[in-house]
Formats: C-alpha cells, sequence, structure tokens
C-alpha cells in the first residue's frame, strides 16, 4: 500500500530539536544556487541504515526563520530550524529512508526574510540498499606529539549517535592504548596495545582475554602494526623503531619515521611469532602488513633501508605481496611487487582489501611510511583482477586522507580525513560499487551539529565492526593491571 503524503505534521519538542505544523509556506522567490551546509551532506550517498543527517546553513545571511523540507515520492516533512541547526528526528528520519528505497531524498532549505519566503535550489541525499556495519571504533587522542593526556578506544553505533567505550587509559594510569585491530569485522575478536607502565597486548576472543608480553630477543621491538589472518588463528604484526622529529620550513608539521622495521606472524594458539627472510632482513624496510581475505597471501610496504634521519626523503615504500599457508605455516619465496611506488617518487602505506577480494586500498604521499601527518596523502585503488590503479579522486581532498577500513560487505570504507579544519582526523564514509567507483564521502553524522567544532581530539584508527564489542574498560583494566601475561617466543 502506498503511503499517505503527510504534507502538515506537528511534532513535539524534545532531545535538542522540534518540529513545527506550518502549512504549506508560500515561496517569494526561489534562489538559483544550492545552499553551503554543514556538514556537506549534498549529494552524498548513504546506506539504509544510517543515523540522521543534521546539519545547518554554512553561508552568512540574515533571517528570521528556516526550514527544511524532507521530501521523497511519498512522504514530505518539514523541520524548523532550531538552535542554528536542522535536526529530524530518527522516526521521520527511517520513514524518508524506506520511501526512498534506492532513490533520493530532496532537501530544501527556505527561510524567512523582511516577511519573504526565499528557497534555495533543492539538494539531494542518494539512498543505497547495501547496509553498512552498525559500529565503528576508533581511538579519541589529541593530535599531539610526543605527550598524551586524557584517550582511549571507543565505538560508536552508526544507526544511532551513542558512544560507548571499549578501553581508556584513565581506567589504566594514563598509559597510551592503540592499534585496535579486529579479526574480519567480528566483535568478539580483536586486539590492542598498551603501553609503558602493566604494558603488553591485549587478545580477546569471546569472553576471554588475553595479555601478551611480546618483545623478544630476536624482535626490536614489541608486536606493532596488526592484521589478523581470517582464520582467527594468526595475526600478521610489524616491528619498528620509530622516531619522529619536527618540520621548521614544511607544510607537514612532523615526520615519523622507522629506523627499521620487519613483519612477524604471531600464532595465536601457540604463543609463538615467526617470519621468513623476505619479511625480516636489514636490507629492506618491511611494515604494514594486512593478510588477504582468504588467508593465502600477506600483503605489506617494503622500502629499501637507508640512512635515518640523514635520508629520511628518500624513503619510499612498495606494495607487495608474499604467499602464505597457514597450514605449514610457511611463505612463499618470492616476493611480488605490485605497485612500485618509489619509481613514481611516491610512498605507499596501509594497504587494506577489500572483504570480496577485489579489491585492496592504499593511501599514497611523497615519502616515508606515516602518511598521517602528510597533507598530500590520498587515496588509492587497486584492482586486484587487473592491477589497475585508480585515484580515488572524488575520497580525496587538500588536507590528509589516511587510515581507511572497508565494511564486512565491501560496499563502504571509512576513513581519516583532516579536510575540516587541517588540524583533527574526522572519520568519513563513503560507498564503493562493485566496480570500484566511489561516490562523494560524508563525515560520521552527530547528534549536534557543532561536535566536530568542539571536540579537540582526533579519530584515530577507524574500523568498521559487525557489531557492538562487549568488553567493559573494567574487564580491561583489571586484566592489564593483575596479569603477568604471557611470553611470546620467536621460532623460525
Amino acid at each position: 500500500m502506498q503511503k499517505s503524503r503527510l504534507p502538515h505534521l506537528l511534532f513535539c519538542i524534545g532531545l535538542g530539536f522540534f518540529w513545527a505544523c506550518t502549512g504549506n509556506i508560500n515561496i517569494d522567490e526561489n534562489l538559483n544556487k544550492i545552499p553551503q551546509i554543514f556538514p556537506d551532506y549534498t549529494g552524498v550517498t548513504v546506506p539504509e541504515n544510517i543515523a540522521p543527517l543534521h546539519f545547518k546553513l554554512a553561508e552568512s545571511c540574515d533571517y528570521s526563520d528556516a526550514y527544511a523540507i524532507f521530501e521523497t515520492g511519498t512522504e514530505q516533512i518539514k523541520v524548523k530550524e532550531y538552535g542554528k541547526q536542522f535536526a529530524i528526528g530518527e522516526s521521520a528520519w527511517k520513514k524518508l529512508i524506506e520511501s526512498a528505497q534506492e532513490g533520493a531524498i530532496d532537501v530544501k532549505i527556505v527561510t524567512k526574510t523582511d516577511e519573504k519566503w526565499v528557497a534555495y535550489k533543492p539538494f539531494q541525499f542518494f539512498v543505497s540498499p547495501d547496509r553498512v556495519d552498525p559500529y565503528i571504533a576508533y581511538r579519541l587522542i589529541e593530535p599531539g606529539y610526543e605527550t598524551w593526556n586524557e584517550m582511549g578506544i571507543y565505538q560508536r553505533c552508526v544507526e544511532t549517535f551513542k558512544q560507548t567505550e571499549i578501553a581508556t587509559n584513565k581506567t589504566m594510569d594514563y598509559n597510551c592504548v592503540n592499534c585496535h585491530s579486529f579479526c574480519m569485522q567480528s566483535p568478539d575478536t580483536m586486539l590492542f596495545h598498551i603501553r609503558k607502565d602493566f604494558g603488553g597486548t591485549l587478545v580477546m576472543r569471546g569472553n576471554k582475554i588475553e595479555k601478551l608480553n611480546t618483545k623478544t630477543p630476536e624482535t626490536m621491538s614489541p608486536l606493532v602494526y596488526p592484521s589478523w589472518h581470517p582464520s582467527g588463528n594468526f595475526v600478521a604484526f610489524s616491528v619498528n623503531s620509530t622516531k619522529q622529529m619536527f618540520h621548521t620550513s614544511d607544510r607537514n608539521r612532523i615526520e615519523v619515521f622507522d629506523y627499521k622495521s620487519d613483519v612477524v606472524i604471531y600464532d595465536v594458539e601457540k604463543h609463538e611469532i615467526f617470519s621468513t627472510p623476505e619479511l625480516f632482513s636489514k636490507s629492506a624496510f618491511e611494515t604494514f602488513p594486512t593478510f588477504s581475505p582468504d588467508g593465502q597471501t600477506l600483503y605489506f610496504c617494503s622500502a629499501d633501508s637507508v640512512t635515518i634521519p640523514d635520508e629520511y626523503e628518500k624513503v619510499r615504500y612498495n606494495l607487495c605481496s608474499i604467499t602464505f599457508d597457514p597450514a605449514s605455516r610457511r611463505f612463499g619465496e618470492e616476493v611480488d611487487t605490485l605497485v612500485n611506488a618509489s619509481s613514481m617518487g611516491k610512498s605507499i602505506s596501509f594497504p587494506r582489501v577489500s572483504p570480496d577480494g577485489n579489491f585492496l586500498m592504499f593511501t599514497l604521499f611523497n615519502y616515508g611510511n606515516f602518511s598521517i601527518w602528510h597533507r598530500e596523502a590520498d587515496l588509492y585503488l587497486l584492482s586486484l583482477a587487473d592491477k589497475k590503479v585508480t585515484a580515488l579522486d572524488i575520497l580525496n581532498s587538500n588536507e590528509t586522507e589516511s587510515y581507511h577500513s572497508w565494511s564486512s560487505n565491501s560496499r563502504w570504507v571509512v576513513f581519516s580525513s583532516r579536510r575540516l579544519d587541517g588540524l583533527y582526523s574526522r572519520p568519513f564514509i563513503a560507498h564503493i560499487d562493485k566496480n570500484g567507483v566511489a561516490s562523494k564521502p560524508f563525515v560520521l553524522p552527530q547528534d549536534d551539529v557543532d561536535y566536530y567544532t568542539q571536540l579537540l581530539k582526533s579519530y584515530n584508527i577507524p574500523e568498521f565492526v559487525k557489531g557492538k564489542v562487549n568488553v567493559t574498560p573494567y574487564q580491561v583494566s583489571e586484566t592489564a593491571r593483575n596479569e603477568k601475561g604471557i611470553d611470546v617466543l620467536f621460532k623460525n
């Protein structure tokens, strides 16, 4: 049955927004321009299970009243501006999403100036039937350099505005918590590191939490950047000797680089790490490992070793791969170079494969391995079928685009970007179709449109998760504080 048209709606005040019974608004003037809104949601494609997109007029104009009129083929909802924002309720938003199906939601903003109603040119949200994983996990941290204050790993339900804690350092004497990672987007299988006092790597599988001591005599550092094997039986890690320095006259504020690095594999059941000379050598810097969805290939970044820090601008990482047999724990004998970025005078970081195995997304920038502080860093897509590389221009900006992860259905990516202010990284979401064509990204919706302006922390390592992580900050703190930890052994 077709839904009835609702031109006149009465909604009550509540939850920071309200609806108004306005009747028909007689437009006196139509402007031939789309309004500037913040966040910029014009023309974006959203999943059908996303939270409402709240926004405000971002251009300077003098008016006494304003409405946003949302319309599909069967629904029309008027939202009165309140508190300098247009905030549509969840139930009304769901009606619009359901009625739009695979189509669009038209939005017209009208303002009242000198007793005259002026209408902007309508813009649209496009609704995709591809659902997105219901949670995103991330670390919130000040964009500092050598010190930190409060930080934590949080999870946000993308279908609502609710954020909850997974682990925070305020319960662990303000130590560093970092490098969270999930096995195949599962909320039941994850890990992250705790650095400094009672440090270690915490591995959570179901209701069990293990604390690992991962520094061995054979490795230069504890385990660092992780990637789970799809079986959940292994985790690829880099081990890194990392330093940083500050620029005095450069558009990039800081440089983070590795003096040396290798890649190892951790056997979850045996509490052992192992490697191969192709991943564990003095002649190359190997880092940022990531497994293919079938678990048969390990992708990683590799650069020729040079003298650091004197030649840090000469460090350029290529995208490489090596085969892996999980049954025998053996690697192939040859390393394939998939993208020779160094020949183009570029460097690659953060390779991530779509769960369907069709594409690999990576970050490309001028040099080095820590793209998060390089303003020229952009996202690229490699087709694993024909090895074609495509610049994702619609996702990129004049500021840093860096860490990214895929949804479990391979139709969405979330990535960190500093495009809003050049300083703080924020999570942006974009649709990727089966052919690898990306749509205009949108920032993760918040209940208050000024949330990102007021939040003095960066979103670090946004990861899609298929459900809520049920481990509590108390459980994490108790394990970190009270468990001695299992010593990991290096096995050849």
